[in-house]
């Protein structure tokens, strides 16, 4: 028998490497989430894509997050979050490899697809594996994981932007070399996850709320269409500042990927800071307030025209907060039946993010083509760019929108968390 001392130090060892799990995953997933914002011009140019094709793109790659989301809680239950866990890593990283070998339109969407699916799985595993360890303290918890995201968000332009100009044996690294390195560092989280213990899997079935219940539940669908919402406005940036910088106002390459770094330091700074804050005044609240600045920033941005570039960068810090303030949210209110929760909201969240990048893309691309069929031809692709980048910022205001409104369900019903 171990002794309460040993037990003791066992536990706080295997604690210490599911965080270092979370911690390290979210490190991963916002490098492999963000390193495309430089890459997607080079990506058009290289496989000759239109506006269309890349929103098609985008969206055809969510799908592969949308599949993961499916059945991710299913595995889950039958072969445990660790198992799970390593399984979205390695696939992320063969992704990479896919990738890099990729030189046509069809392959690539395949391996992007193969990401999304490693990615989908990863953020539900993390997801869940989060809301089992953090029961003290949630909103300041889930924020600070998720300040790992956007921390590697934060340099990821940069050096994607940068790695893509290093020659290595005589060859450029182009946009290829970069998702094979960066996706190849999927490999380090696996290391705490295979010698941690992920308990949590085996939860009685009496003791979880039956997936119908919760889908009866008005609030979850408040959730969902708050996190949707959110998540399309966060998500979308990543894929379009940097496209939007160098197009709409002719910046460098490297002036653009500096912006996009500029969002994630807020991004990153927020999540860091005010997780304190969404325990303190309360989860709905911080919903209301954060993504309102976020959408206001972003329709100022796109009035002052150049000058409020720097607005897009704040935007950052009213958005960055919703994800995981949302993931506490569910996290407390569905303590036992976590798992079904979060696979509930993040996979309807899914669908929303696929249609939400296709929209920005045939809307940018729409436009363009109907300035373009008239006088002012040459601000076809600015007045598309900012049709696009305008509903960006729609969605962060309607995510404050549906945060009043389950604000408003929760305090009628005495159930404010």
């Amino acid at each position: 028998m171990k002794s309460p001392a040993h037990a003791k130090s066992s536990s706080k060892r295997n604690y210490i490497l599911q965080l270092l799990t979370v911690f390290v995953g979210f490190l991963i997933f916002g490098f492999s989430e963000n390193i495309k914002g430089p890459a997607i011009p080079r990506i058009q140019s290289d496989l000759r894509l239109d506006e269309m094709q890349l929103g098609t793109l985008l969206s055809l790659n969510s799908l592969g997050y949308l599949l993961a989301c499916t059945f991710t809680a299913y595995l889950i239950r039958r072969i445990g979050v660790k198992v799970v866990s390593l399984i979205a890593f390695g696939s992320m990283a063969a992704s990479g490899v896919f990738i890099f070998l990729s030189h046509s339109y069809p392959v690539l969407s395949g391996s992007f697809f193969l990401m999304y699916i490693g990615n989908g799985m990863l953020e539900i595993g993390l997801a869940v594996l989060g809301a089992r360890i953090f029961v003290k303290n949630t909103g300041t918890m889930m924020n600070l994981s998720h300040f790992f995201y956007g921390l590697s968000s934060t340099v990821a332009p940069l050096v994607s932007s940068g790695l893509m100009t290093v020659t290595v044996f005589g060859h450029m690294l182009d946009w290829r070399g970069v998702y094979l390195i960066i996706l190849s560092l999927s490999v380090v989280p696996m290391i705490p996850a295979v010698m941690g213990k992920f308990l949590g899997d085996a939860t009685l079935a009496e003791d979880r709320i039956p997936l119908k219940a919760i889908a009866r539940d008005p609030v979850i669908w408040l959730l969902v269409t708050v996190l949707s919402f959110g998540v399309i406005s966060e998500l979308a940036v990543g894929g379009w500042l940097v496209n939007f910088l160098e197009k709409a106002y002719g910046w460098e390459s490297s002036a653009a990927a500096g912006m996009l770094s500029a969002f994630f330091l807020c991004f990153t700074l927020a999540r860091l800071l005010l997780g304190p804050v969404t325990d303190k005044i309360g989860f709905t609240l911080s919903l209301i307030i954060l993504a309102g600045f976020s959408g206001l920033c972003t329709f100022a941005a796109i009035v002052a025209g150049e000058p409020g570039a720097f607005l897009f960068a704040l935007a950052g810090a009213g958005i960055a907060p919703i994800y995981p303030t949302v993931m506490a949210l569910i996290a407390d209110r569905y303590r036992k039946s976590s798992d079904a929760a979060i696979t509930f909201v993040v996979t309807l969240m899914g669908v929303a993010c696929v249609l939400g990048n296709y929209f920005i893309g045939a809307l940018t691309n729409g436009i363009k083509n109907l300035f373009a069929a008239g006088a002012a031809e040459g601000t076809g692709l600015l007045r598309g760019l900012q049709a696009g980048y305008a509903f960006i910022g729609l969605c962060a205001l309607l995510c404050s929108l549906f945060a009043f409104l389950l604000y408003r369900h929760l305090k009628r019903n005495n159930e404010l968390i």
